[in-house]
């Protein structure tokens, strides 16, 4: 109890990149300006598909979340690193570092379920459209996505208290530019492999699971789509899932990179790189992806940005 209580105490020191002072200053511009678009981009196709009725469906619901899950963990891990450039003692306390562990974490698992559900309302959609107005209806989309979320938000639970419980003997300088677990759990002054284990395992579940109903559905959706008679609804078919795919491909390569690449093959600026990559630069990638590849969307933001000039007399 008494180790608990100092840990809970203590303030760690996140080292980030060992920069010179100029070069941080053009990171900190940088990384601003991405958070910025990041803020703002999803903050706009959050408007845009809530304030257009069109877009009310099954599909842009999905969209809104994956969105607001961007936006939170932007908001999440970006202020800490943009402190961390600027800042010349670059700390977080315990309660602090554990928070953003378990938000990033519930966050990103929440993420890896919501792109398979986004996966199975395409197949349902393009491989069996006459019921999907009924299958994927009001209800539906309500309880998938609150199960999305529970799910999230209860597997990180685990991460966390396994990496947090363990004695830290004083040791209080992270690695790294965020608290992230695997960063964290090196400080710990115990034998660790078992805590590894588990986590690994976890994440192979967590993140092949969802992977695995992403790439069946998608073999029976690309079958429907060259089955169609003609290369218009072929092409329309697919552009509804190209999208879709893109994120993917993009979220599951950096989060295999993150979580199950063998820590003695990947460096530590590498680890740090990759996890600004799948912190900072996704959550900004995402909505330009849907928005420059979706011509509903983009006609909802014209009309938007039309309505909101002022009128002409």
């Amino acid at each position: 109890m008494e180790s608990g209580n100092q840990s809970l105490l203590m303030d760690f020191i996140l080292l980030g990149f060992s920069l010179s002072p100029q070069i941080k200053i053009v990171l900190f511009v940088v990384f601003l300006a991405i958070y910025l678009v990041t803020l703002i981009a999803n903050s706009l196709i959050i408007t845009v598909v809530r304030g257009d009725s069109r877009l009310h469906s099954p599909m842009y619901f999905f969209i809104c979340n994956l969105s607001f899950i961007d936006l939170c963990y932007a908001s999440t891990n970006v202020p800490k690193c943009l402190e961390g450039l600027v800042s010349e003692r670059y700390t977080i306390t315990f309660i602090g570092c554990v928070s953003q562990m378990y938000i990033g974490l519930s966050l990103g698992i929440t993420q890896c379920i919501l792109l398979a559900v986004m996966a199975w309302d395409r197949y349902v959609a393009i491989c069996n459209p006459l019921n999907y107005q009924l299958i994927m209806n009001k209800s539906v989309c309500i309880r998938l996505t609150i199960a999305t979320w529970a799910g999230g938000f209860l597997i990180a639970i685990m991460h966390v208290s396994f990496t947090m419980t363990a004695p830290f003997c004083g040791r209080n300088k992270i690695d790294h530019v965020i608290c992230e677990l695997a960063a964290v759990l090196r400080l710990a002054c115990v034998d660790t492999r078992f805590i590894e284990a588990v986590i690994f395992v976890v994440a192979i579940i967590v993140l092949v699971a969802p992977l695995s109903l992403i790439f069946l559905t998608y073999i029976h959706i690309i079958s429907t789509i060259l089955r169609m008679p003609t290369s218009t609804g072929r092409h329309k078919a697919f552009s509804t899932c190209s999208s879709h795919l893109t994120v993917v491909t993009l979220f599951y390569g950096t989060a295999i990179a993150m979580y199950m690449s063998p820590r003695s093959v990947i460096s530590r600026d590498n680890e740090k790189v990759v996890s600004l990559v799948y912190g900072l630069v996704t959550p900004a990638l995402n909505p330009l992806i849907y928005t420059l590849r979706n011509k509903e969307v983009k006609g909802s933001m014209k009309k938007l940005l039309k309505g909101s000039q002022p009128a002409e007399y």
